[in-house]
């Protein structure tokens, strides 16, 4: 070897190591806890009577919570068929089972099924993720057969994106293809972070990393309001809002209080019309899709600490039932 060529070899020797030295180590994934999460996830197969499978997304997946004997599952799955569908549950062993429809909420694009079979259920549950964590989607994509694909939380908190009336979404760069709806979005402990509802493409159907999930904690109380009372209705906090500054002019986002109802939660916090909310609960609040995405997510005895501006001074509210 000349001295030019060894130069050139040691050169780039040292390059590869001094670059190695400075990458991110690689997490490591538990791949035993993914495949207990696994199991906890089935597939969903609605019958149509008088109507063809879609060719596109025949098979739906969904998420065995609670008891056991209780699937969680995306409305959307279950067709346009208002009440109960025929549906059929199959489990990560093959094995399938008849499922009834207990109740649906098209707004928020969750549904439950209740089968006579015991299935494991996921480990638990995760209230909040950062930025950046690494999470992993259990579903049927394409009707294959059950699957597992990580990636990272892209955003948290979504809502205004314009797939449910009702959104509180965990972003993901994590493959979501059709048929991994209702799926589950779980971190790296195999918790249940969230139900895989909807991709964002512009002209196919296939995966551009751009995915959403619904937040486990909005699912966990819009199931338990679906559950006892078989409908999940927002409660009314009597604050009416838009957003601010207006299309085309400066200023920082919020929403603006722009009519408060006598008597309501927000008439009892101390909102008045003029008022600016900026964050509440930590979460910035742009638009006011993200105010009622907080207000849908809410536990029944949580307080809600909102902060903004009146008459361009800081203020805190307190927001209660």
């Amino acid at each position: 070897m000349n001295a030019a060529l060894r130069q050139r070899f040691t050169g780039m020797f040292l390059a590869i190591v001094l670059l190695g030295s400075v990458l991110p180590a690689v997490e490591a994934r538990d791949v035993s806890t993914l495949e207990v999460a696994r199991k906890s996830v089935v597939t969903v197969l609605p019958v149509w009577p008088g109507r063809p499978a879609n060719a596109s997304e025949p098979e739906g997946s969904g998420v065995v919570v609670g008891d056991g004997f209780t699937v969680l599952t995306a409305d959307h799955v279950l067709g346009p068929v208002e009440g109960q569908v025929p549906v059929l549950v199959r489990d990560d062993d093959g094995t399938s089972y008849r499922a009834r429809v207990i109740a649906r909420n098209k707004a928020s694009d969750v549904a439950i099924l209740r089968i006579d079979r015991k299935l494991p259920v996921l480990a638990g549950r995760v209230d909040e993720l950062r930025l950046g964590e690494e999470v992993c989607a259990i579903g049927n994509a394409f009707g294959v057969g059950l699957s597992v694909s990580c990636g990272r939380v892209s955003a948290v908190h979504r809502a205004g994106v314009g797939f449910n009336a009702i959104e509180d979404f965990i972003q993901t760069d994590a493959a979501v293809n059709p048929g991994m709806s209702g799926g589950a979005l779980v971190d790296l402990q195999g918790r249940f972070a969230g139900m895989l509802s909807a991709i964002f493409t512009k002209q196919s159907d296939a995966n551009i990393g751009v995915n959403f999930a619904v937040d486990a904690k909005l699912v966990g109380v819009i199931t338990d309001a679906l559950v006892k009372t078989g409908k999940f209705v927002p409660a009314r906090t009597g604050v009416l809002l838009r957003a601010v500054p207006r299309k085309g002019e400066p200023g920082r986002q919020g929403v603006l209080v722009v009519k408060v109802v006598p008597g309501l939660a927000g008439d009892k916090s101390g909102f008045k019309p003029g008022d600016i909310v900026y964050q509440a609960n930590g979460r910035r609040i742009r638009k006011p899709q993200d105010w009622l995405s907080l207000m849908a997510g809410r536990t029944p005895d949580e307080q809600v600490m909102v902060s903004g501006e009146r008459d361009g001074t800081t203020r805190e509210w307190i927001l209660g039932e």
